[in-house]
């Protein structure tokens, strides 16, 4: 008989003896599209222990020659440098599985749990990334910094759309001459079917063995790989006049290693647990993780309260917590709102 036991579906006939994992529409395309990269100068710092670190860098080489004329001394400068530090932070989650689901309906709950559990995570470390993007664009000093954003709405009815030139001109805006260091814009599909309709975002093609040609999932416009993943920033505009209808899409410009990440030292990052008799038998699966996503050129500032040792979301979230380190024109980091 057709119904639901413990919330699984359970149904002998149509069951036969497999359970489907429900198809899942967030996408993680941000996560994995190369802005985010591996740090080994990170990680050897917190590998076998501690929450901060740091980064050290030399300051640009700066002064005015003097005349070399036989009689003029030589003016020298002393090299400088600074730093840009960053957070671990760790989290933890369970999941539960019954034993008498599996018994009763032939679902093998568990192993969906262990088969899922990097998805879990991997949207988690998006939303974190996302965050962290956020809260950098709030800074306010040093002011060329907000050249790193471009907000074109509408404050009518009709929404103002993405064009063939927004993303150049913010690339421009934000790094002048050092442009190029943006490589990928990461967007919403609307903003992408802008693009498309406009003609000037095309999808890559590889020809099959037939020497037939086929669109990928990848596309480009103005010479920069497009990621499109509907998990990026959109805010419905608030009000009551004729625009509160509109939507604001932000539309990511953002360059190879951006930001880098480190896994911090975790001894158990995974354990199953099993309750005799707890809802007659049950197993858990606990799990863990210890690690750092750090936007390159900016240093994390420990908040004065709330701390615990490990930065909750809120906390990566907050500007306040976060400091320009960079001349602006060297970081690959820019958004854009528009209405699609």
């Amino acid at each position: 008989m057709a119904g639901t036991f413990l919330n699984y579906p359970f149904d002998e006939e149509l069951f036969m003896q497999a359970w489907a994992e429900e198809p899942d529409p967030k996408l993680t395309a941000l996560l994995n599209s190369g802005v985010m990269v591996e740090d080994a100068t990170i990680a050897s710092q917190i590998q076998n222990d501690g929450n901060l670190y740091t980064i050290p860098f030399y300051n640009i080489l700066s002064g005015d020659p003097a005349n070399y004329d036989g009689q003029t001394d030589i003016p020298t400068s002393e090299t400088s440098g600074d730093a840009q530090t960053g957070i671990v932070y760790g989290r933890t989650r369970g999941f539960t599985a019954r034993n008498f689901v599996a018994e009763l309906s032939g679902a093998d709950p568990m192993a969906h749990i262990a088969g899922s559990i990097g998805r879990y995570w991997n949207k988690y470390r998006q939303t974190v990334l996302i965050n962290i993007l956020n809260a950098l664009f709030g800074i306010t000093t040093p002011a060329d910094w907000k050249n790193h954003t471009a907000e074109d709405v509408s404050a009518t009815a009709d929404p103002a759309l993405i064009t063939a030139t927004h993303l150049n001109d913010l690339a421009t805006q934000a790094c002048g001459d050092n442009k190029s260091i943006f490589r990928m814009a990461i967007m919403h599909s609307n903003v992408a079917k802008t693009l498309e309709n406009l003609q000037v975002l095309e999808y890559w093609k590889q020809t099959d063995a037939n020497g037939i040609q086929k669109p990928v999932g990848l596309a480009s416009c103005n010479g920069y790989s497009v990621i499109i993943d509907d998990s990026v920033p959109v805010e419905t505009v608030g009000g009551e006049g004729a625009n509160k209808a509109l939507k604001k899409y932000t539309t990511y410009l953002l360059g190879e290693g951006a930001l880098r990440h480190a896994n911090g030292r975790l001894d158990v990052p995974a354990e199953p647990v099993r309750e005799a008799a707890k809802n007659g038998g049950q197993d858990t699966l606990y799990t863990r993780i210890r690690e750092t996503i750090h936007p390159n050129g900016f240093s994390f500032i420990v908040p004065k309260s709330g701390w615990t040792q490990s930065p909750t979301d809120a906390q990566l979230a907050a500007t306040a917590n976060w400091a320009c380190k960079f001349n602006p024109k060297a970081i690959p980091i820019a958004r854009l709102i528009t209405n699609g």
